[in-house]
């Protein structure tokens, strides 16, 4: 029996996992490899969808670059079978079947550039505020802040082109409150190495327009499980 030809065991070992194994004859690696592909992309979806915007962001991230470098992995090593199944290995052909294997890096810069869209939005007080205030400066304010936050908001709007800071008052593991003011720039006298004179630019804070509370709410993965993840969400606004 002719042995498979390694370009064509690698392509089919791209497609899913374990169809190059299976190619190659050894059929109970490659069901069990197409039965783990399954399982790893439903894995990735429930931690992404329970943990993508919450203080465990890194756990689904991981969870979902692990899946393609064991992709690569099993491609790599039915690849190598195959050629190990060739008595007297053949020249590399102009187009070489191991170049194939860099197409993964096209899902790996996908995932690792696409999740950070959807990713860590919620997962420290930092966040949360930044997407408000990206929101608040541009009146664009969505339904998906509460009712009270998006009232005093739309009552204390920011003067257009004015400096305006958002700056952590307090913190601890459940609560937090920041402020947001509206800021000038002052030139003040400062030094270099503690040595050369010079100047630097120092905000000053000229007015309070908003006292915000945020709050972090336990999470819990789909269909139960508790990680000790939280996501925090903006609860309360008011003007000064």
């Amino acid at each position: 029996m002719t042995p498979p030809e390694p370009g064509r065991v690698l392509r089919l070992a791209l497609v899913g996992w374990g169809l190059g194994h299976i190619a190659l004859g050894r059929h109970a690696i490659g069901r069990a490899l197409l039965l783990s592909e399954g399982v790893g992309v439903g894995l990735v979806a429930w931690l992404t969808i329970g943990l993508a915007d919450t203080s465990a962001y890194l756990v689904p991230f991981l969870a979902g670059t692990a899946f393609i470098v064991a992709w690569a992995w099993q491609a790599v090593d039915a690849y190598r079978s195959a050629h190990a199944a060739i008595p007297a290995r053949s020249p590399t052909p102009e187009r070489s079947p191991a170049a194939a294997i860099g197409w993964l890096s096209l899902p790996l810069l996908v995932w690792g550039t696409g999740f950070w869209l959807i990713g860590a939005h919620s997962a420290t007080p930092a966040a949360v505020l930044d997407r408000f205030v990206s929101e608040w400066t541009a009146g664009s304010l969505g339904s998906d802040w509460p009712v009270v936050v998006a009232r005093a908001a739309r009552a204390t709007t920011p003067v257009p082109g004015a400096d305006l800071r958002v700056r952590l008052s307090d913190q601890d593991a459940t609560r937090a409150t920041a402020v947001a003011e509206s800021i000038h720039y002052e030139r003040r006298d400062a030094t270099f190495l503690g040595i050369f004179p010079g100047s630097a630019l120092e905000p000053v804070a000229d007015e309070r327009l908003l006292f915000l509370e945020l709050v972090a709410r336990p999470v819990e993965l789909p269909g139960g499980g508790d990680i000790g993840a939280v996501r925090w969400e903006l609860v309360g606004a008011d003007a000064p």
